[in-house]
Parts: C-alpha cells; structure tokens; sequence
C-alpha cells in the first residue's frame, strides 16, 4: 500500500470516530435534555454535506449462532453491519439504490479485502444487496 494512501485511510477512519462520538455525544445529551425520545433518528451530514461512499458486501448465513465483538448474537434474523473502527452500536443509514435502511454497527470486520462494511445476510436481503457493491452511509442523530 502506498504512504499516501495509508494516510488517506488514516485520516478518514479518524474523521469518522470523531463523526461517532459527536453523534453519540449529540444523541446522549438529547435524550437526556428530554427524558428520551421515540422519534427516528435523522442522517447526520457527512463534511461536504453529503453521504460518504464505501464498499459492502453481504455475510454468509452463521452456521450456528455466535457473539459478536460488539456482543451481539448473530443469528440469521440479525440486521447489521460489521465495520473495522466505528464504534460498536453507533447507529447509521446505509444507502443502496433506493433502498435507505437505519441499522447499527454489530461487529468487527469485514476480513476480506475490497470491502469496508460488511452487511449481515438479513440487512443484505432487505436492501437487495447482491455482492460486492458501493454503498452510501451517513451517522444517525437524534432529531432536534
């Protein structure tokens, strides 16, 4: 891998943890302003004002169910995302098509090079996502 690159990388996968925290930070205060809230979350703009881009791809079906490194169980029903440095449980669209899901980062991964979320096979299937496709995706934040 090139230096630059790797800095490129560096720097994005640092842009986004900040991302994550204001947005847990955001969500947190908010809820606690108001003593919780049942309405959805809305996208938090990424810098720029738009979506950031990635690859997805959807995960085999678990032979048997396991934890995850976010400890949840991964069955066959299970809708998430496996992510290698946004923090666990972090809510986020995903966006494919025109299909727009909000779902959470549940894992670790993805292992497999060319790839940067992987989807479980449920989240997969309800977005149509066949694959290895580019995918749009955004923080969540609780409405203000």
């Amino acid at each position: 891998m090139r230096p630059q690159l790797a800095q490129r990388l560096i720097a994005l996968a640092g842009l986004a943890l900040v991302g994550a925290v204001i947005a847990l930070a955001v969500t947190r205060n908010h809820s606690d302003s108001r003593g919780g809230t049942n309405a959805l979350p809305e996208a938090a703009p990424a810098p720029g004002g738009g979506w950031y881009r990635a690859l997805g791809a959807a995960a085999s079906l678990p032979r048997k169910p396991r934890r995850t490194a976010c400890g949840v169980m991964l069955r066959t029903r299970t809708v998430g995302v496996a992510h290698p440095t946004l923090p666990c449980n972090v809510k986020i669209f995903i966006e494919y098509g025109n299909q727009r899901v909000l779902t959470q980062v549940i894992d670790r991964g993805p292992y497999a090079p060319g790839r940067e979320f992987q989807l479980t096979k449920a989240l997969a299937d309800e977005i149509d996502l066949h694959g290895v496709q580019p995918i749009r995706w955004r923080f969540a934040v609780a409405p203000s």
